[in-house]
C-alpha cells in the first residue's frame, strides 16, 4: 500500500494561500511556476484535493477553455475533489467529486492508486482531515521565501512534536524543502 502524502508549497510564515485564496505569491518566486524535480511527488498516482485549491486551478490556467493543459499538470492521474456542490470538469479530465467523511472515501482512493502514493495536494483543511482519520503517512512542505498577512494556514491543527519525525531538509532551487514522517497516534489507555 501506498503512503498518503501532503505535499505544498508554503510562505515563511506559513501559509498556502493568501487572503483571495490565491497562489500568486507562489508563482512569482523563481522556480515557483515550474517547480524542480524533488518539490513534488512526482510518482503518486492519485491526486485529492480540495474545492478551493480545483477552482482556483481551474480558473488561474483557464482550463475550460485549454483542457488540453489538464494533461500538462495532471496527466491521466485520478483527481477527487472533496466538495459538496457540483463543479465543471475540462474535458478529457478524471475528476472525481466525492464529500464526506476521509475513512469512508478513503477506500475507494486507496483502489484507485492500486497500491501507488496519493498527493493531498492542498489545501490545508483537507490535509488535516486526513491527518484527523489517522491516514496520512507523509508531510512534505517546500518553505518559500515570501510571507503573507493572512490567508489560508497550512495545516490548521496542533500537532505535537510527537508526532513528527524529519526524514530530511535541504535546499532546492529557491525553496527550502522539509520532509516530516507522520507517527501514528499512541493508543490511549
Amino acid at each position: 500500500m501506498g503512503n498518503i502524502i501532503f505535499d505544498s508549497a508554503a510562505t515563511l510564515n506559513g501559509w498556502i494561500a493568501d487572503e483571495h485564496n490565491s497562489l500568486d505569491w507562489l508563482f512569482a518566486v523563481d522556480g515557483g511556476d515550474t517547480p524542480e524535480d524533488g518539490l513534488y511527488p512526482a510518482d503518486a498516482r492519485v491526486l485529492v484535493e480540495g474545492s478551493t485549491t480545483y477552482e482556483w486551478v481551474l480558473q488561474h490556467e483557464d482550463l475550460l477553455a485549454h483542457p488540453e493543459k489538464w494533461q500538462q499538470f495532471y496527466g491521466s492521474k485520478p483527481t477527487y475533489v472533496f466538495t459538496t456542490r457540483t463543479l465543471p470538469v475540462p474535458d478529457g479530465a478524471d475528476v472525481r467529486f466525492v464529500s464526506g467523511d476521509i475513512s469512508v472515501v478513503l477506500p475507494e482512493i486507496r483502489a484507485a492508486a492500486d497500491g501507488g502514493d496519493i498527493w493531498v495536494v492542498g489545501g490545508g483543511e483537507l490535509a488535516a482531515k486526513f491527518f484527523d482519520a489517522g491516514a496520512l503517512d507523509r508531510i512534505a512542505v517546500s518553505i518559500a521565501p515570501a510571507a503573507l498577512t493572512g490567508g489560508a494556514p497550512l495545516l490548521p491543527r496542533r500537532i505535537g512534536p510527537d508526532r513528527l519525525r524529519l526524514v530530511s531538509a535541504g535546499a532546492v532551487g529557491q525553496f527550502a524543502r522539509l520532509v516530516y514522517d507522520v507517527v501514528p497516534a499512541k493508543p490511549v489507555g
